[in-house]
C-alpha cells in the first residue's frame, strides 16, 4: 500500500507527459521555454489570479514576496509553528524575525485571535515592527483567510497565503489570492499538484508585485519597465538592476505540470470523495477526524486524525502493511536553531498538544475503497471495534 501513490497518477496519463517531455527534449530550450509560461497562463486561470511566475521550488517562493518588499531586520513576520520549516526559514534569511502564532485546535491553522494579539505584543514591546503575516494552508485546506486579511489590513501588513500544501483550496469558491497580497505553492512532487522534481511558483493580483518578482528570480534582470525608454548599445538582459537569485523552474517540469494541472480538478474532487468515506467510517473511532473551515474545500494533501495512543497505532498499522505519518512531531518554535525568537502572549499550547496527538493516513486520489477499507480496518481493530 502506497501512503501517497505517485504510479497511479503516472499510469493514467503516462502518453501525454512523455510526449509533453520529448517535446522539449526535440526542441532543446531546457530553461524557460514555451512550456514555462504556457503552465503560468494555466496556474492564473486555476487559481484566479492576475499574475503567476514560477520558480525552483516552494521555498524560494516564499523567499520573493519578502524579498521584494525590503524585508528589515527590524521587522516580524508572523507565522505558525505547526508547519515545515520552510514558512518560518525564510525570515531569518532576509534577516527578519519570525514571531510563531499558535493554531485552531480544529483546522490547525493560524489562530486569528492569536494572530491578532501576536500583533498587538509585538507592537507594545515597540522593539519590532509588525510587517508580514504567512499563513499557511496545512494539510490541503485553507487558512481563515477573510479573518487573518481583516487583522493584516487592520495593521498595515501584508499578508502571504503559503499554499505549499493547499494549492486549488478555496473558501466559497475563492481562492486564497482573493484575500492574500500573494499566494505561494509547492511542486514537490508529493504535494497534490507536483512535478517530478523540484518547483513552485507564486500568484498575485499586483501587477508591480509580480514585475518585481519576475526579476529577482533571474538574477535581478531588468523588466519590461526598467528597459523602457531607454537605448542600449549592448544585450538588456545583462543589465542587472536588483540583488535577485537563481529561480527559474526547468522546462521538462513545466511539461510535466501541464499534464498534471488539466487533471487536477479531478483529482480534487476524488481526494473529496476519499475523505468524505474515511470520516464516514472513522468518525467515532478515533479521537478526531478532520475539521474543514465553513465553506472551505481543501485539496487533502494529508488526512490527518487525533490519537490518544499515536504511536501504538502507528506500529499497528505498519504490522498490517498500512503507512502512516506523523506532521510535525516537532513544532519549529521547540527546534534549537527557532527558540531564540519570539512567541505570540502565553506560547503555543493548541500547537504543543496537536503536534502529540496526529497521525496521517494514506491519501491520494486513486485510493479505491478495497485499499482503504484496509486502512479502516486497521484502525477499528486497534480501537477493539472490528466489523
Amino acid at each position: 500500500m502506497q501512503f501517497i501513490d505517485l504510479r497511479a497518477q503516472y499510469d493514467l496519463i503516462a502518453d501525454k507527459v512523455d510526449a509533453r517531455v520529448a517535446s522539449v527534449l526535440r526542441a532543446g530550450s531546457y530553461i524557460m521555454g514555451p512550456e514555462v509560461k504556457a503552465l503560468e497562463g494555466g496556474l492564473a486561470e486555476f487559481g484566479q489570479a492576475g499574475h503567476a511566475l514560477s520558480c525552483a521550488n516552494g521555498t524560494d517562493a516564499l523567499a520573493l514576496p519578502l524579498m521584494a518588499w525590503g524585508l528589515k531586520p527590524t521587522d516580524a513576520v508572523f507565522c505558525p509553528s505547526f508547519t515545515f520549516a520552510a514558512t518560518a526559514e525564510v525570515v531569518p534569511w532576509l534577516g527578519a524575525k519570525p514571531v510563531f502564532v499558535d493554531i485552531d485546535p480544529k483546522t490547525y491553522n493560524m489562530d486569528p485571535a492569536h494572530l491578532e494579539a501576536s500583533i498587538e505584543m509585538v507592537k507594545a514591546r515597540g522593539e519590532l515592527n509588525p510587517s508580514v503575516v504567512i499563513a499557511v494552508d496545512l494539510f490541503g485546506q485553507p487558512a481563515n483567510y477573510p479573518a487573518i486579511a481583516e487583522i493584516a489590513r487592520k495593521h498595515g501588513l501584508k499578508l502571504i497565503a503559503d499554499s505549499a500544501q493547499g494549492f486549488g483550496c478555496t473558501i466559497n469558491g475563492k481562492h486564497p489570492v482573493h484575500w492574500s497580497d500573494i499566494t505561494t505553492t509547492s511542486f514537490f512532487p508529493a504535494k497534490p499538484l507536483g512535478c517530478y522534481g523540484d518547483g513552485g511558483a507564486v500568484l498575485t493580483n499586483d501587477a508591480g508585485l509580480a514585475e518585481h518578482i519576475e526579476s529577482l528570480r533571474v538574477h535581478g534582470k531588468a523588466t519590461a519597465s526598467d528597459i523602457a525608454g531607454r537605448d542600449f548599445t549592448h544585450d538588456p538582459k545583462y543589465w542587472n538592476v536588483r540583488i535577485g537569485m537563481n529561480s527559474r523552474l526547468d522546462t521538462i517540469q513545466a511539461a510535466v505540470l501541464l499534464e498534471k494541472l488539466d487533471i487536477f480538478a479531478g483529482e480534487i474532487e476524488a481526494r473529496n470523495r476519499v475523505a468524505a468515506r474515511y470520516n464516514e467510517h472513522l468518525e467515532g473511532v478515533v479521537d478526531s477526524v478532520p475539521f474543514v473551515i465553513e465553506g472551505g474545500v481543501s485539496t487533502w494533501a494529508q488526512y490527518t486524525i487525533e490519537h490518544s495512543r499515536r504511536d501504538a497505532l502507528a506500529a499497528h498499522l505498519k504490522s498490517r502493511g498500512v503507512p502512516t505519518a506523523v506532521y510535525y512531531p516537532i513544532p519549529i518554535h521547540k527546534q534549537d536553531i527557532y527558540s531564540r525568537y519570539p512567541l505570540g502572549p502565553n506560547g503555543l499550547p493548541v500547537t504543543e498538544e496537536k503536534a502529540e496527538r496526529v497521525i496521517s493516513l494514506p491519501m491520494h486520489p486513486y485510493l479505491d475503497d478495497v485499499t482503504q477499507d484496509r486502512v479502516i480496518a486497521a484502525i477499528r481493530e486497534f480501537n477493539g471495534k472490528v466489523g
